[in-house]
């Protein structure tokens, strides 16, 4: 055994001199795992995540410890061993860029640091194990080390995890990165005089509070088939049954509304502070879905088939309920409409159709007054994409719109990157045709609200499927699946809270806290963020302030720009979508024209054709382009559900063409004389009257005489007389079709096989001829009565 021990001692002697030869760096990196170079081994081994944290923030009356309750799971390919867990701190936040980028900084800039404490002695492939790690705040006594926490901020925590490879030596293999808020730091229980300066609790100042505001998105991707028009009688089809899952007991929709409902509730929100902080912000199309669901709908079995097989929906009790209860919140609170199914708007202005415009820009606010029985806030749209180009800008302040809500960096008045006042005016948006609702004297320049960039995308990473905003700058955009559930929510936490705590040289105490439309947090997630917003009001850090407060005040004197990022570019519907939307759009208008309108049906032409036009919005929605379903910008799902909407339409549309048509004969008509007219039969297969106009194809022989327009009654037929003259005797075919006044095509056309009794020109002569005969023998008759002669052709016939 000598000798081993020899030649093992000997290794370690040799091993010691290289690393002299290599230098100080060598030793401190085989002296210190955390300080290794990352390894370039591509299997990840130890995977680590944040299950709680408690307190999630902290206050002067919480516990004076931080508690994190983590999980470590062995991924790899290789037991580990003596895996250790340590917890580090970072400088607090300063700037709103840091509540991002300080989650992506290398561990050694966590400097404060506790100490390794073992979680696990070993982990085979595939096993975990949970643990929770406590480190006090701060300590004035003690040989813990503590956290060093000693003022009120926002600080970046991280869980460092070591462990020795079965096929390696001791490393750092993870960490786990959280945002910790303290609103206050509680009293040091270390001291040995409670009343010591030093040891008494820290609150915040609450000098300058923060007056906040809070928009409360209720969205959805689009659900409803493609291709359906509007009817009195027919059930609506859903390409799904996931809503009613949503909309029932502990779905995603039902806890955002569970979960406010309770928060603004009498006897939690008693003098409405919350209340008047949050505005209700409903996606029209999801009202829509939802009201129809109310009297029973068909769900497909083949959601890319709208016309195929379906069986019964099993939300309707679930969808009434939700419905009433979004009715109540939307009397008590503020609420505006969100732009119709999550629209691209830059999308909606290129396919530059008023009626379409008006459908997503205009009517939602009428939607969801006439649904939820609400008030919206009139004149304000809140672009899903949190941003907007100049035309879009024009566009929208074309068609009424008076305010956007933008993020900051949407926004630029080249002062050197400092943050966007809360509303800022965009001279390049102009209204080119102001409406006749704009204020006497208002503004023709559109108003930007803005909101915080870092709390939005704080906010969007919340939830099962964390998004990124395409307002979110290179630099704070990261893979958020590699922070869980619950790291995520401590983020927003973090966020929200972040603007109280400090005090921004020459900026407005005011926020104005923007979830993604399409918010993925469940109950437990809403109703933090919920309470996290009401303790920042009842501490005094924050003040509510209405939304239509915002939009109300002047805006900053400095004229903004619009500034539309790449990303932004990269994240909209494409032109293909655009351009087939586009073709779309004008073929729904041309045989929306042509309806009839009666008083005595409830299926007005505009009803009739909304359905289809909304097809076009729902087929440009952004919904499902930031997620988890477009990793690395790719938007191939998104694209093919929309490239799917606008081909439904457009089969759907070419069968209602088909639906007006002529009815052939079907064999050979014959005309009784040269002028008798044509008879012919249209059908009309729609539910609703039609105004058509005939289009006939004839030789030149034939005469045909315009009837003008000729107006078709509902899933009925109507004979048509073409009043024609024919100057011959033949067998003739003519062409017959139906086209709108406006001259679009409808069904097919048929020809008609015509028989003329006519004789023309050979006729003519015969009886010129026969009149002329039957003159001169009249003639001839009379002359001989003058003379008194018999005349010779009356011989042989005598009076008896």
């Amino acid at each position: 055994m000598a000798p081993d021990r020899f030649r093992g001692r000997s290794l370690i002697v040799l091993l010691f001199v290289a690393l002299l030869a290599l230098g100080p760096a060598a030793l401190t990196a085989f002296s210190d795992p955390l300080h290794r170079q990352p390894s370039t081994k591509p299997t990840k081994l130890l995977a680590l995540s944040i299950d709680s944290v408690n307190p999630s923030s902290v206050t002067t009356t919480s516990d004076p410890n931080v508690s994190v309750t983590a999980t470590v799971t062995n991924v790899g390919d290789q037991t580990v061993d003596d895996i250790n867990v340590r917890m580090q701190r970072a400088p607090k936040v300063t700037t709103s860029a840091d509540l991002r980028t300080s989650l992506q900084l290398d561990q050694q800039n966590f400097d404060v640091v506790g100490e390794f404490v073992t979680v696990s002695a070993h982990l085979v492939v595939g096993q975990s194990t949970q643990f929770t790690l406590s480190m006090p705040l701060r300590a004035l006594r003690g040989t813990v080390p503590t956290l060093e926490i000693t003022e009120p901020g926002v600080y970046p925590l991280l869980l460092n995890v070591n462990g020795a490879p079965q096929f390696g030596s001791e490393a750092r293999l993870d960490d786990a990165r959280f945002l910790l808020p303290v609103l206050g730091v509680p009293a040091d229980p270390t001291a040995e005089d409670p009343a010591d300066e030093a040891a008494r609790p820290v609150a915040p100042s609450t000098a300058a509070p923060v007056a906040t505001t809070m928009l409360w998105p209720l969205a959805d991707r689009p659900r409803l088939a493609a291709g359906i028009p509007g009817s009195l009688e027919e059930k609506v089809r859903l390409v799904d049954d996931d809503l009613a899952t949503s909309l029932a007991k502990g779905g995603r929709l039902e806890q955002l509304v569970s979960s406010l409902e309770f928060a603004v509730g009498p006897n939690v929100d008693r003098d409405r502070a919350l209340s008047n902080s949050i505005c209700l912000a409903v996606d029209p199309d999801l009202l829509v879905s939802v009201s129809n669901m109310t009297r029973g709908y068909l769900v497909l079995d083949d959601p890319m088939n709208p016309t195929g097989p379906t069986r019964e929906g099993t939300g309707a009790q679930a969808a009434s309920e939700w419905l009433d209860r979004v009715r109540a919140l939307a009397d008590n609170l503020c609420t505006v409409a969100l732009p119709f199914a999550q629209v691209d708007l830059a999308a909606v202005r290129t396919v530059n159709d008023p009626t379409v415009s008006a459908s997503a820009v205009t009517a939602p606010a009428d939607v969801v007054d006439g649904i939820l029985s609400a008030t919206t806030v009139r004149g304000v749209i809140w672009p899903d994409s949190g941003t907007i180009d100049d035309d879009t800008g024009a566009f929208l302040r074309t068609f009424g719109t008076t305010s956007v809500v933008l993020a900051s960096n949407a926004v630029d008045a080249g002062v050197g990157g400092l943050p966007a006042p809360d509303l800022v005016r965009i001279p390049s948006a102009v209204s080119t045709n102001p409406k006749p609702a704009d204020p006497v004297g208002s503004d023709a320049a559109l108003h930007a609200a803005t909101f915080d960039v870092s709390t939005a995308a704080a906010l969007a990473g919340v939830g099962a499927e964390p998004q990124t905003p395409s307002f979110a700058p290179a630099d704070t955009r990261y893979d958020l699946d590699r922070d869980s559930r619950a790291a995520r929510l401590q983020d927003a936490l973090g966020a929200i809270s972040w603007k109280a705590l400090n005090l921004i040289p020459d900026q407005p105490r005011s926020q104005l806290i923007v979830p993604p439309q399409q918010w993925l947090a469940d109950g437990n997630e809403s109703a933090a963020v919920l309470s996290g917003v009401a303790t920042l009001l009842r501490s005094g850090l924050a003040t509510p302030r209405p939304f239509a407060d915002i939009l109300s005040r002047p805006p900053d004197p400095r004229p903004f720009e619009l500034s539309y990022s790449q990303q932004a570019v990269d994240d909209a519907v494409p032109d293909s979508i655009r351009s087939a939307a586009a073709s779309q759009a004008a073929r729904i208008a041309a045989l929306a024209d042509a309806l009839v309108e009666d008083p005595q049906s409830e299926l007005t032409p505009y009803r009739f054709a909304a359905p289809l036009r909304e097809d076009l919005l729902r087929a440009m929605s952004l919904s499902g382009r930031r997620g988890v379903d477009n990793k690395n910008g790719d938007n191939t799902t998104a694209n093919a559900i929309g490239a799917a909407r606008v081909v439904a339409s457009q089969r759907a549309v070419d069968a209602m063409f088909r639906s007006v048509t002529v009815l052939s004969p079907g064999g050979t008509y014959t005309l009784a004389s040269e002028q008798s007219p044509l008879l012919l039969v249209a059908r009309n297969d729609l539910p609703i009257g039609i105004r058509v106009r005939l289009k006939i194809d004839a030789p030149a022989v034939m005469k045909i005489t315009d009837i003008g327009e000729q107006q078709l009654p509902p899933r009925g037929t109507r004979p048509l007389q073409v009043p024609a003259e024919v100057a011959d005797t033949r067998n003739l075919f003519i062409d017959v079709s139906l086209t709108t006044p406006g001259g679009h095509e409808l069904g097919e056309p048929t020809t008609v096989s015509v028989r003329s009794n006519a004789y023309g020109q050979a006729l003519a002569i015969i009886t010129g001829c026969a009149g002329g005969l039957l003159l001169l023998l009249a003639g001839r008759r009379l002359l001989h009565r003058f003379r008194g002669e018999p005349d010779p052709a009356d011989e042989g016939f005598e009076r008896r």
